[in-house]
């Protein structure tokens, strides 16, 4: 099949054009190496004009009424549930993604959109029990400029939660996509921007030179989603320039599993956390801990799980990551890991990386320490539920922790003593609409989610009013 050929524009007070740097980036196809995408990169003066346009939209959006903020992302929504299709094409051509699951996230997006939309303009504030001659309250309002990061994993879905959030509270937005799925962004913030005034959204492309520019510039909030490394840049810059850091970043998830659980059950929960989207999930399971007395039934299943997923798995989003990915494995293997499954680089062009299912794993591996981003489940065997939960919770990360376990006493010590923004019982995936978690250390920081993404995207503000005095 011949791969369009997308050429990717950038976005600035209403006006569409080719970045002005003078580099250009080309993505190529992790299934088979052609490239598909061509982007001229924003230069420093096009990051400070995209700011600058945003800058002066502010005061007419922020008094746009909720209401119409509301009905606007409604209509964005519309647009893209309406492009789902297209835009599936294009997420799968970039990273990988097989296109049902592309469009499967994607729908997942305009949900949070419309989320979004609804919750929008009923956020509100609240009045203070104060004098009886006064009226106290605490009123918010949009914190002005937003700049959104965004990853390459889940390109979509992650950018309509903290996109959708900023414009509907009343904020203006520069959006930078990573430069692995320009297309997808460039082809979501079209979709999207035809829907607001001019300046509201505004679209920038590049690599993290551009991504780093952007978080330097004097902007009110940074909000983005990716690498520990990247967030840990931009805390740095936003401490310089005083805006507001909402942070997203990696996770090396832990998976327990106790003693007296269906090995076979468990085997199928580890295999979805592992492998699913090829392991390249914020909240993947990076590294299982299994009690000694089902150890060894749960690895047989484990293996037999990864020959299911091997026909399916879709490729990694490049080579450069499956170098990675395999440099984990190989030193895990050196240092003592058994490959029962997958563990090495298979034929052929793209960016394939088989499931792999390692055994008799040791906490001092990297592919137990560090995110790994592939679709590896790391295993060690341990003699006890206390012994997993410490070692579980002996991370620099904070993101995510799953356990499986059929006792009530144990999930309440995990989801007690685990010190992760999200703990899932008995479900490496799901969870109710709205929820919304803290990441830890490493992990982030702030509301990602949920109703509580609307408070990061706004400020407070305490208000005391009396009336003159008589005779004015």
């Amino acid at each position: 099949m011949r791969l369009p050929m997308f050429e990717v524009t950038q976005l600035i007070a209403g006006t569409w054009g080719s970045g002005r740097s003078g580099h250009e980036l080309t993505v190529v196809s992790p299934v088979d190496g052609r490239p598909v995408t061509v982007v001229a990169q924003s230069s420093d003066d096009d990051v400070a004009a995209a700011v600058e346009a945003a800058r002066a939209a502010t005061s007419g959006w922020a008094r746009t009424g909720a209401g119409d903020r509301g009905a606007a992302l409604h209509a964005a929504a519309s647009a893209v549930a309406s492009s789902a299709d297209d835009l599936a094409e294009i997420m799968s051509a970039e990273m990988g993604k097989p296109v049902g699951e592309a469009r499967d996230s994607i729908m997942a997006g305009v949900g949070t959109l419309r989320q979004y939309a609804e919750l929008g303009p009923v956020h509100r504030g609240r009045s203070l029990a104060g004098d009886a001659g006064a009226v106290d309250l605490m009123a918010f309002g949009p914190r002005g400029v937003v700049a959104v990061i965004t990853p390459w994993n889940d390109p979509v879905a992650v950018s309509c939660g903290l996109l959708g959030a900023a414009l509907v509270t009343g904020n203006t937005v520069i959006y930078k996509p990573s430069e692995r799925t320009p297309a997808t962004g460039w082809r979501l913030a079209e979709l999207l921007a035809a829907h607001f005034p001019s300046g509201v959204l505004n679209l920038v492309n590049g690599d993290g030179s551009v991504g780093a520019t952007l978080a330097a510039a004097p902007v009110d909030v940074v909000a983005q989603v990716g690498s520990t490394a990247t967030g840990r840049s931009i805390a740095a810059a936003c401490a310089r320039t005083g805006a507001k850091a909402l942070l997203e970043n990696g996770g090396n998830d832990p998976l327990i599993v106790d003693a007296g659980l269906d090995p076979l059950w468990a085997a199928g929960q580890a295999a979805l956390g592992a492998f699913a989207n090829s392991g390249q999930i914020c909240v993947s399971v990076e590294r299982i801990y299994v009690h000694r007395t089902v150890a060894e039934p749960f690895l047989d299943a484990l293996a037999a799980e990864a020959d299911t997923w091997a026909p399916r798995i879709g490729p990694l989003v490049d080579r450069r990551l499956r170098d990675a990915v395999d440099d984990q494995v190989q030193q895990a293997i050196k240092e003592g890991a058994t490959a029962l499954r997958g563990g090495a680089v298979p034929p052929g062009p793209g960016a394939f990386y088989p499931p792999t299912v390692l055994a008799g794993c040791t906490d001092q591996m990297a592919v137990m320490r560090e995110e790994t981003f592939g679709p590896v489940a790391a295993v060690m065997a341990v003699d006890s539920f206390d012994e997993a939960l410490r070692r579980a919770a002996d991370s620099d990360y904070g993101l995510a922790a799953t356990v499986l376990t059929s006792s009530m006493s144990h999930a309440q010590r995990a989801w007690r003593d685990l010190t992760v923004g999200t703990v899932k019982i008995n479900a490496v995936f799901g969870g109710a609409p709205g929820g919304a978690a803290h990441p830890r250390r490493g992990s982030g920081q702030g509301f990602g989610y949920g109703p509580e993404l609307l408070d990061e995207m706004t400020a407070t503000k305490a208000v005391h009013l009396e009336a003159p005095p008589a005779g004015w």
